[in-house]
């Protein structure tokens, strides 16, 4: 269940330094071919690290023959030398591969203002380390050395007719729109252009990784890419694909929510009978970003009334005394007025689902969430170099 699982591609995952723990920092995925096309989506964040800098650029022709991560250090606010340590981490690549150091794909994540040269000689090794480890079957070590405050790695796979897709992600903080803090890289041995590549990524990532909101904040480090080699030479309908990449995404996205930092819930919210579906994703955000109804459900306590003092602050389409809020399958809510018992939610299960009804239209969207834990704070306060 890697990246590695599709025809076409090798990965490897090395310890280069940049952890302290001494665990694998640096990982390279290298398409074989026949194809080496290219689609990636990335942070929206206005300050963006040297390696989004680079990566943005790189990505315009559509190709994409690698891609190089490290954990163990953001490079980000670190000036026109960071960008350096970027452009010289896709050179090293492209000089040990043979390709263009134009369609090297660099990917960072760790502390911010991390990029000094201890850190730039530490990336180039680790680089030159991973290129020489490269195996059909190093997928799981290249999935370990993008990890940081992650407990586990994630990986998934679909297989489609003939044709697979494999995934591997990072991120257990700031995960919010505009992908989470998070480093994915998918791959898939189907045929398919750059232009499909991308509509079909930007599709698959609307509806998963930018509807996770476990804390609200937005990293400067969000990449999601998707390497396409083609290998299988099978061109899959438009709609199959993009079916199997958006099972792909959501997987990792709901790996990405379980193993969000301190978490004692996994929230899902589904807001249903909305006027449009940004009305439902902006009443859904408002409640997954509402640090009392967070507090609530980390209390295993279920407080519908902070639900709908959240939804009251958007402006969506509904009427406050006419929305029904469901519970773990209980309707604690009905038009807007108390329903049944809270006695009767159990909220003690790791897994809760809160059900909106705004009762105005057809519309709906699902956001992903969790609670709000002193782990939470604790895991962030002592993240530091």
């Amino acid at each position: 269940m890697t990246v590695t699982a599709p025809a076409g591609f090798e990965a490897a995952g090395v310890a280069a330094g940049l952890k302290s723990t001494g665990k694998p920092d640096v990982a390279v995925v290298v398409n074989r071919g026949p194809l080496t096309v290219g689609a990636a989506v990335f942070t929206s964040n206005r300050a963006k690290a040297n390696p989004i800098l680079w990566s943005q650029q790189a990505i315009q022709d559509g190709v994409v023959e690698a891609i190089v991560l490290n954990s163990g250090g953001a490079n980000c606010f670190t000036g026109s030398f960071g960008f350096l340590t970027t452009h010289l981490t896709a050179e090293r690549a492209a000089e040990l591969l043979g390709v263009s150091a134009g369609d090297i794909q660099v990917c960072s994540t760790g502390l911010i203002g991390t990029g000094d040269q201890v850190f730039r000689d530490k990336v180039l090794a680790g680089t030159e380390a991973a290129i020489g480890a490269l195996s059909p079957d190093g997928g799981e070590d290249a999935a370990r050395a993008i990890m940081t405050t992650d407990s586990r790695p994630k990986t998934t796979i679909v297989a489609g007719d003939g044709w697979t897709i494999g995934g591997m992600a990072k991120g257990a903080g700031m995960l919010a729109p505009g992908l989470a803090t998070m480093l994915v890289v998918l791959t898939t041995d189907a045929v398919l252009t750059s232009a499909e590549a991308d509509e079909h990524l930007r599709a698959a990532t609307r509806v998963s990784f930018d509807r996770l909101d476990s804390d609200g904040c937005m990293s400067t480090n969000d990449q999601v890419t998707l390497m396409v080699s083609g290998a299988s030479g099978v061109t899959p309908t438009p709609e199959a694909f993009r079916s199997a990449l958006i099972a792909v995404c959501t997987d990792l996205a709901t790996q990405l929510q379980s193993d969000a930092e301190g978490a004692s819930h996994d929230i899902t919210i589904e807001v249903i009978h909305a006027a449009s579906e940004d009305d439902a994703v902006e009443v859904g955000r408002s409640v997954a970003r509402n640090n009392l109804f967070k507090a609530a459900i980390f209390g295993n306590d279920p407080n519908w009334g902070r639900v709908l003092a959240a939804i009251g602050t958007t402006a969506a389409e509904f009427d406050p005394y006419a929305v029904d809020v469901e519970m773990n399958g209980i309707r604690v809510c009905s038009n807007g007025g108390p329903d049944q018992p809270r006695e009767l939610v159990d909220l003690t299960p790791r897994a809760t689902k809160v059900v909106i009804d705004l009762k105005v239209g057809d519309a709906a969207a699902t956001i992903y969430t969790n609670d709000l834990t002193h782990d939470y704070v604790h895991e962030n306060s002592a993240y530091s170099s």
